[in-house]
């Protein structure tokens, strides 16, 4: 048994005037080539959709800003990490990754602002995790990513590996994205096609995008900490069989709804169900419009837990009774309800406040059975520390708000966090200083900080199993956690000695045999092991 070791590290970065002449680099498809590093010191421009292919990998450094020229259709500009390929876009809160139009002044916060959209495309990340649909496409099933050409192998995603990696995402920024790329098909902020929880989402911002925020198209991909900040669709949405997991969501709509969430439109016993689980949600309307905060149909399941929904125009939430085509014939009966019925589809301990409908708890006939008693969702005021929509919202809950108040207990599995509040923010306001949301001012600086929140009822202890020599090769079976990075470290001297980390893992929330080549040229030589939680 080997205890969590942990390490806190303060770096004190000092911020330098930009060069009044930025180097561009122009970036095709044909330049991502192996391994490819882009850095802060340069601007990389996209020109078209331009694929990290299968074995390839895209680093970009803390810092660094991309970003699309302008077009529709086939002159669209898009990055794209195809299935097999791998995204490094790993900023700090001081020096966020930048996606954003050619055009975009960054020095000035508001030269483009939420009204901007459709500048270029956005991010695609594509992987080989399950889907439910379309079922004729065969075994296992596959798909291609909207508004790519079905001709392009590089754009089709799924496959049968739910553990799947596409690199990580952590302190991104996506701005004024969403051109339309094909007939009346825009481009979402980030889409995830076929993204496994291998794959590591935190603090990322969509901003100003025509069409949705984030969009999950099957997969198990797992994601913290997200701003959607006024779209023109949806802010959050998920289809195919999405089963991946949520907590500290955020969004400020200004289209349709807080959350779109489809099972499969295709045939509705396609198994896996859409069926994730989501903890501490804050989604703000606009108090105006048709916007609901839920839409929830085509036999989709899935979790909201401890959050906040408010300030839509329209519904609460509406669970569609009936399934119409791009012609709004009605086809079928929508079989969500039912949903509802098995626990498959679950809301508690939510806060729900001021909608546009009068009906029952502002939401359709078949939403009610999530109102009653046993259920906890409560229609109360949050008590925002300030609520508005223009400049300065601080979405944290004030004293005395009923949202400092937990409620359901989180899961304990390794990746969500343990905390005292509902909605996505408790005193810490970790959307601040990263995101454009903030510089530009529509969301307020007070409380800015890195949230250190605890894993729900973790063990910090790594249970080690099977150890072995085979040959020059040290097994050894380690508990690996989901959501938990673990380094492997070797030294030649327990006392006194540096210990070297040689390999890493990330947790998929199963059993992981550990391998490692020993050297055997010196016989005297002694090498010691060990496994530490990073």
């Amino acid at each position: 048994m080997f205890k969590k070791l942990i390490f806190l590290s303060w770096i004190s970065v000092l911020s330098l005037s930009l060069q009044a002449q930025v180097n561009r680099i122009s970036v095709t498809d044909a330049d991502i080539v192996g391994q490819v590093v882009w850095t802060a010191d340069n601007e990389y421009v996209l020109n078209g959709f331009v694929f990290v292919e299968d074995g390839e990998t895209l680093t970009i450094d803390a810092g660094t800003v991309v970003r699309g020229t302008p077009g529709e259709g086939e002159n669209a500009s898009a990055l794209i990490v195809a299935r097999g390929g791998k995204i490094f876009a790993n900023g700090t809160a001081e020096n966020p990754v930048i996606f954003t139009a050619l055009d975009d002044d960054l020095s000035d916060p508001n030269d483009f602002g939420p009204g901007d959209v459709g500048e270029w495309g956005g991010l695609v990340l594509l992987g080989r995790a399950t889907l439910n649909s379309p079922e004729a496409s065969g075994d296992p099933i596959e798909d291609n990513i909207e508004g790519i050409p079905t001709t392009e192998p590089r754009g089709v995603y799924g496959g049968s590996d739910d553990n799947d990696s596409s690199g990580s995402l952590t302190y991104v920024s996506v701005r004024h994205g969403g051109t339309n790329i094909g007939a009346n098909n825009e481009i979402n902020g980030v889409t995830f096609g076929g993204v496994g929880r291998g794959t590591k989402v935190e603090f990322v911002e969509v901003f100003a995008n025509q069409d949705d925020g984030f969009e999950f198209f099957g997969g198990t991909v797992e994601a913290r900490f997200l701003v959607a900040a006024y779209c023109g669709d949806d802010s959050f949405d998920w289809d195919q069989g999405y089963r991946g997991k949520g907590q500290f969501w955020f969004t400020q709509a200004a289209g349709d709804r807080g959350g779109e969430h489809d099972g499969d439109l295709d045939d509705f016993n396609n198994q896996p169900l859409s069926n994730p689980t989501i903890y501490n949600v804050t989604y703000l309307g606009t108090g105006e419009g048709e916007g609901d905060a839920l839409k929830l149909r085509e036999n989709t399941a899935g979790k909201y837990y401890n959050s906040i929904f408010a300030h839509f125009g329209d519904r609460a939430v509406d669970v569609e009774a009936n399934i119409v085509d791009e012609n709004d014939v009605v086809i079928g009966e929508d079989p969500t309800k039912n949903n509802i019925t098995s626990g498959e589809l679950d809301l508690r301990d939510n806060i729900f406040w001021s909608f546009g409908r009068t009906s029952a708890n502002n939401s359709n006939s078949n939403a009610q059975p999530f109102f009653e008693t046993e259920r906890n969702n409560v229609f109360a005021d949050p008590m925002f520390r300030n609520y508005t929509l223009q400049l300065g919202l601080d979405p944290r809950p004030n004293t005395g708000s009923p949202a400092l108040n937990a409620g359901r207990e989180e899961i304990a599995d390794g990746f969500f966090m343990d905390v005292d509040f509902k909605g996505a923010f408790g005193e810490v306001n970790w959307a601040a200083g990263w995101t454009i949301m903030s510089d530009s001012g529509y969301l307020t600086i007070e409380g800015a900080g890195i949230p250190n929140y605890p894993l729900a009822n973790v063990s910090d202890d790594i249970t080690i199993s099977g150890v072995s020599i085979d040959g020059n090769t040290f097994k050894m079976t380690i508990l690996a956690e989901s959501g938990k990075t673990y380094a492997v470290q070797s030294t030649n001297a327990v006392v006194g000695g540096t210990w070297t980390t040689i390999q890493t893992v990330t947790g998929q929330g199963a059993a992981v045999v550990i391998e490692i080549t020993l050297d055997l040229t010196n016989p005297e030589s002694a090498q010691f092991f060990q496994v530490v939680i990073q």
